[in-house]
């Protein structure tokens, strides 16, 4: 648990320097990813903030996740979500030789989709936020394990 909570205090570090720079494709890459859902945080009228293990949901592992990158700026991600498979635009797009960082926000930029990947560990969070623009926004933060 601890693990996680460091994961993301680092990635919301990494977010806040993202924003200084949105785009920094070090290096071309193109990987795939079989990712197993360790655990779910579900923000919305019925829970808050309310931590779900894999067991207890029916929500599946991702079997292709693939991450294509190619300098100066282009970023492709397949498998984790519709959305950001269709997505060629991608807001936040930093790659380097330890993680993998995006954002992506539909037009109305009342949806939006993040996530980041630690290459040498494995580690994924994916997460989606609905009605930003509204006080009561929806947010769903998944964890996997890679490899």
């Amino acid at each position: 648990m601890i693990k996680f909570f460091l994961y993301i205090s680092i990635s919301l570090l990494t977010f806040n320097f993202s924003f200084a720079k949105n785009i920094d494709i070090q290096e071309d890459i193109k990987i795939d990813f079989v990712c197993e859902l360790e655990k779910k945080i579900l923000k919305n009228s019925e829970y808050n903030y309310q931590t779900f293990l894999a067991k207890d949901l029916d929500d599946q592992n991702l079997d292709k996740f693939e991450i294509d990158a190619k300098q100066p700026e282009k970023l492709l991600i397949k498998g984790l979500s519709s959305f950001l498979s269709k997505t060629p635009k991608f807001e936040v797009k930093i790659v380097n030789k330890d993680v993998v960082l995006f954002k992506a926000f539909d037009k109305e930029k009342n949806y939006s989709e993040s996530g980041i990947i630690n290459r040498k560990s494995g580690e994924l969070v994916h997460e989606i936020t609905v009605g930003l623009k509204s006080d009561n926004f929806e947010k769903n933060i998944s964890f996997y394990s890679c490899s």
